[in-house]
């Protein structure tokens, strides 16, 4: 890892990401346009913003390279994408933040048993632990909301589906971000997840341009704010900083945003969503950490034959 050339320590930016995608549930919250136009906007306003930066002469040369596969691959995974924004903003309409957020947590556990099904990798007795206490969390988030409304547990529901997307999306592109720079894989899933909620909206006859001006500040901001300054920045600190690191990181994301809603939406925490939270994170943490030891006990007998 090359911290140094960071102008601030690691950690600095790290908080900013996290912070930065809190905000995403509240802008959500904030706006009264359908969830299909927010995501669209969101994916396509990004897209914009990459522009810019796009190194061209290097995409060129990579998609006139790219197999039939991997286009397959990165259309599966801009798909997904677009889906995950779709079922996960529509599930803010139905539940609380805290619901929504805590249940994105479990992630790696979908990219845990996706994987296993998908690539044959295998997880050891800690990690299939980790995952059904996970999974225990996540059900005591949701008998607590039946309790609340049928249609808070219908926006859990619409939560675990969007989770469930953006671990297909990861798991289709894994190989695709060690090919290509993570602007140029960005710029790709972003454009295409966008378009499917184009088309989705087209087909399904939502407005694309009547809306309030503040909903299109709240288009920009959650372009602007959870993605460039979240996700993209993410992305960019993989460089310098290890995966799980990020990944432990992110969990922090529930956490800030269950706080500002708290601040700014005057959300309150129920008791389940709170041990259920904190199953659910707990369980995680000690999952990322147990996977990042094998991790390095792989890179250590690796080493070790090379020298040998």
């Amino acid at each position: 890892m090359n911290k140094s050339t960071l102008p601030l320590p690691p950690p600095v930016f790290l908080l900013i990401g996290v912070v930065a995608v809190s905000f995403s549930s509240i802008l959500i919250k904030w706006s009264e346009a359908p969830a299909s136009i927010l995501g669209m906007y969101r994916l396509l306003f990004t897209v914009l913003l990459f522009l810019p930066f796009l190194p061209w002469r290097e995409m060129k040369i990579l998609f006139k390279n790219s197999t039939l596969k991997e286009w397959l691959m990165l259309a599966v995974s801009g798909v997904f994408l677009g889906l995950h924004f779709l079922f996960w903003m529509e599930s803010f309409s139905h539940t609380t933040v805290a619901s929504a957020m805590i249940l994105t947590a479990l992630e790696p556990v979908f990219v845990v048993i996706g994987a296993y099904f998908l690539f044959k990798e295998k997880t050891s007795k800690v990690g299939i632990i980790s995952i059904l206490i996970a999974v225990s969390g996540s059900v005591i988030i949701a008998s607590g909301d039946i309790g609340v409304s049928k249609t808070a547990l219908y926006g859990d529901l619409l939560s675990v589906l969007g989770t469930v997307a953006v671990s297909v999306h990861m798991l289709a592109g894994q190989e695709l971000c060690r090919k290509m720079p993570s602007i140029i894989y960005s710029f790709a899933v972003f454009l295409i997840g966008g378009l499917v909620l184009f088309v989705y909206n087209i087909c399904t006859n939502v407005s694309l341009t009547q809306y309030d001006i503040k909903d299109w500040w709240i288009f920009l901001l959650l372009a602007l704010i959870p993605n460039i300054f979240g996700h993209a920045l993410f992305n960019w600190l993989l460089k310098y900083v290890d995966a799980t690191t990020i990944s432990m990181a992110i969990l922090g994301e529930p956490i800030g945003a269950i706080i500002l809603a708290y601040f700014l939406l005057g959300e309150m925490t129920t008791v389940s969503q709170l041990v259920g939270g904190m199953i659910v994170m707990i369980s995680v943490m000690i999952f990322l950490k147990y996977k990042a030891a094998e991790l390095e006990k792989v890179m250590a007998l690796q080493e070790k034959s090379n020298i040998s």
